[in-house]
């Protein structure tokens, strides 16, 4: 069974991210969580065994019986800036929140112009209250960062670009 706490957590962290459906199964129960389009109507259902919350969690309304559903088209996705041919990407291995250092008062684990190596900590991604070091994979110099402190990424997010030795 889901706790209320974790089914919030996830609510928020999918409003956050571009992430428009996700569901879980657990012991049992089915939890289905979906971003609704702005202009689509949201239904919300329940079963014994089966949760689904839409986004936001108490929105639900219903369709006028004349009134037919509008559906919106999925935004077209911005193309990525294509890194130079020998440049590595360093990139979240999960969705969560970036931190560029070890706490608020800590200076940057690395910075535009530093060198790394392979098992150097980059930054520590935060997900589910757990805090991950993601170490660099290659040695080089950061050549740039390319999310800022605290913001959400995506898993496969690129987050820096190595110039590779």
């Amino acid at each position: 069974m889901f706790k209320l706490s974790e089914i919030k957590e996830l609510v928020k962290l999918i409003d956050q991210t571009s992430v428009q459906e996700l569901e879980i199964e657990n012991e049992g129960a089915r939890l289905h969580i979906r971003k609704p389009v702005k202009t689509e109507v949201v239904n919300v259902q329940a079963a014994p065994t089966t949760h689904t919350y839409s986004q936001p969690p108490v929105a639900a309304v219903a369709q006028p019986a004349a009134a037919p559903a509008v559906q919106a088209a999925a935004p077209e996705a911005v193309p990525a800036k294509a890194p130079a041919a020998d440049l590595h990407q360093i990139v979240s291995p999960m969705v969560g929140t970036f931190y560029s250092a070890p706490s608020p008062e800590a200076s940057s684990f690395v910075k535009v112009g530093d060198r790394v190596q392979e098992k150097s900590v980059v930054c520590i991604l935060e997900a589910m209250k757990l805090m991950n070091e993601l170490e660099a994979e290659v040695n080089g110099e950061i050549v740039e960062i390319l999310v800022s402190n605290g913001q959400l990424v995506e898993y496969g997010q690129p987050l820096f670009l190595v110039k590779a030795d």
